[in-house]
């Protein structure tokens, strides 16, 4: 019955996308993953198995390089909803893996709700 950390993360991430799925079916899914040097976000097309855009804090343009706290992710979550309005995209729903919606999850979910993404 000793689970490792990583087995009952994969466990929580598989059921909340499961229950997601069958509520949400036919929308593009806005995937969150946090590491602890960086979060990044995407928007998936499941039907046709297509990213159709994508927002990290790796990236340089957006000034958050080497940086993971709430402020990067308020940028992330930022550019990814102006960059789901460039792809057509005007609501997703909402894939917090298995991680908590609190902290940096939330502060990229509320910019993106913010910036004009439907969440």
């Amino acid at each position: 019955m000793a689970n490792s950390k990583r087995d009952l993360f994969q466990k929580r991430r598989l059921r909340v996308r499961n229950k997601l799925r069958k509520v949400n079916a036919g929308r593009v899914r806005l995937s969150v993953h946090r590491s602890n040097k960086n979060i990044s976000v995407q928007l998936i097309d499941d039907v046709n198995g297509v990213t159709l855009a994508a927002a990290s804090s790796m990236e340089k343009d957006l000034g958050v390089t080497g940086k993971n706290n709430v402020e990067a992710a308020a940028k992330v979550g930022t550019a990814i909803a102006e960059r789901a309005k460039k792809a057509g995209v005007e609501e997703a729903y909402f894939d917090r893996g298995g991680f908590l919606f609190h902290g940096k999850v939330k502060a990229l979910a509320d910019a993106a709700r913010e910036a004009g993404l439907k969440i």
